[in-house]
């Protein structure tokens, strides 16, 4: 019989009775408006996929900007090329900024098979590692993000994410992004995946994601320095009080996080550590040594990002922020009834810190539904400029007087075409979602009719 060693690549040498097919934002005019322009307050289906079945890549791009004074182009023209105008500030040309909270005013949601709520529901930033809405360039194996220079720990600013995590469904996927937000924004996107002949087997494990975040942590001793004997003193055993990454019921394994972390008083977010708790134990059988060696760093986070785990924000970059992962991919925590899992937010749960969370994890199904905070929670804090406090009354002449209403005048303009064009794009949205919905429908009956 033909053996073969152990190889992540092994699977490369096998041909396989298998589909591969996509739905992505391809303009289905067959033009180059390849992104979908998703509208404020609304929810799109990305795609809608029968099983069997697995996703095996995501790819996505995208951008939200606020307009603050009207270009001197006519919103039309831009209408008909790729987005660089919103991407990008001309000066004298465009006057725009992003949305520096729109990664946490979107949504990605995702619902397997015959259930009535999400496995996935995560805000679109924080599900691809960018945390505090803060883009920073880095490469694990299951998800990376790649950003421009001048991008990089800008609250808003555009990047480039993968994820490269297996998402089997036996039934049907269904994909969704909300927007929250006041503003519409653009979508590129590719989802990848495969159908199956055979259906899944019944031990089969569903991706679930899961965001979490405590504003602020409720510390005992927030203005008492980190690490020294007045803290270190005080026990906990039983991770009463710590902040809690995952709670889930099931069969399953745990495979990682991301944790976002503003810290506040100026020294160490850290010292506190990681506790487990496994089908149902009162206490944690899986106690870790502090928040830097979950995160596999010592002596504080260092500014790495390795495969299974680092940095992505290094407090270094953007003072007071950081952002971490760990990805259990070869080490799994299993569970067969319920899975708790904590970190102590200082020592003994000492800080008031912002924490924020996502949590990834396969289990059986059905899974326990849960919920998401409300927008006005979920967006980070950001620091303030100091006011300027009220300016100087100035006195206008005519050509200054005449200069505001030209402009004002020609904002208004502008902001109608420009609105027009936006009508024109999110229009579009609802029939290239049933254009993936059909096609994915096609490419299913085709190869299982073969």
């Amino acid at each position: 019989m033909h053996t073969q060693s152990l190889n992540l690549l092994g699977n490369l040498t096998q041909v396989k009775e298998v589909r591969t097919a996509r739905v992505s934002s391809w303009d289905q005019d067959g033009r180059n408006q390849d992104y979908w322009m998703i509208p404020a307050g609304g929810t799109v289906v990305l795609g809608d996929m029968e099983g069997p079945g697995s996703i095996n890549h995501i790819w996505m791009t995208s951008f939200c900007r606020r307009v603050h004074g009207p270009s001197v182009m006519n919103p039309e023209w831009g209408g008909k090329i790729a987005p660089v105008n919103e991407i990008h500030n001309a000066l004298g040309v465009t006057w725009e900024s992003a949305d520096p909270a729109w990664y946490r005013k979107v949504l990605i949601r995702m619902t397997w098979d015959d259930q009535s709520y999400p496995s996935v529901l995560v805000p679109y930033g924080d599900f691809f590692c960018i945390g505090h809405s803060m883009p920073g360039n880095f490469a694990s194996l299951p998800f990376t993000v790649s950003v421009k220079p001048e991008e990089q720990f800008k609250f808003g600013g555009v990047a480039s994410v993968n994820c490269y995590l297996p998402m089997p469904f036996g039934k049907r996927a269904k994909i969704e992004i909300i927007n929250e937000n006041d503003v519409p924004f653009g979508l590129y996107f590719h989802i990848d995946y495969e159908l199956y002949k055979q259906p899944l087997g019944d031990e089969t494990a569903y991706f679930h994601a899961q965001w979490r975040r405590e504003n602020t942590c409720d510390g005992w001793g927030p203005d008492l320095q980190v690490n020294t004997p007045e803290v270190n003193r005080v026990a906990n055993l039983d991770g009463e009080g710590n902040y809690v990454i995952l709670e889930a019921e099931g069969k399953g394994h745990y495979i990682g996080c991301n944790l976002s972390v503003t810290h506040f008083q100026g020294s160490w977010w850290g010292e506190g550590d990681d506790m487990i708790f496994i089908d149902g134990e009162k206490l944690p059988s899986i106690v870790g040594t502090g928040a830097e060696d979950y995160f596999n760093h010592a002596w504080g986070m260092q500014k790495n990002a390795f495969p299974f785990h680092g940095s992505i924000v290094h407090e270094s970059d953007v003072p007071g922020y950081q952002v971490s992962y760990r990805f259990h991919i070869t080490d799994p925590v299993h569970f067969s009834e319920s899975l708790k899992v904590t970190i102590e937010h200082g020592h003994a749960n000492h800080l008031s810190d912002d924490w924020s969370s996502t949590a990834y994890w396969y289990q059986t199904l059905p899974s326990k539904p849960f919920g998401i905070l409300p927008v006005e929670e979920r967006i980070q804090r950001m620091p303030q400029f100091p006011s300027p406090g009220p300016l100087k009354p100035a006195t206008l002449n005519e050509e200054m007087a005449e200069s505001f209403r030209l402009a004002a005048e020609r904002m208004e303009g502008y902001a109608k075409g420009r609105e027009e064009q936006v009508h024109i794009k999110t229009d579009r949205v609802s029939w290239h979602s049933e254009g993936n919905i059909l096609q994915s429908k096609s490419v299913r009956d085709s190869f299982l009719s073969k």
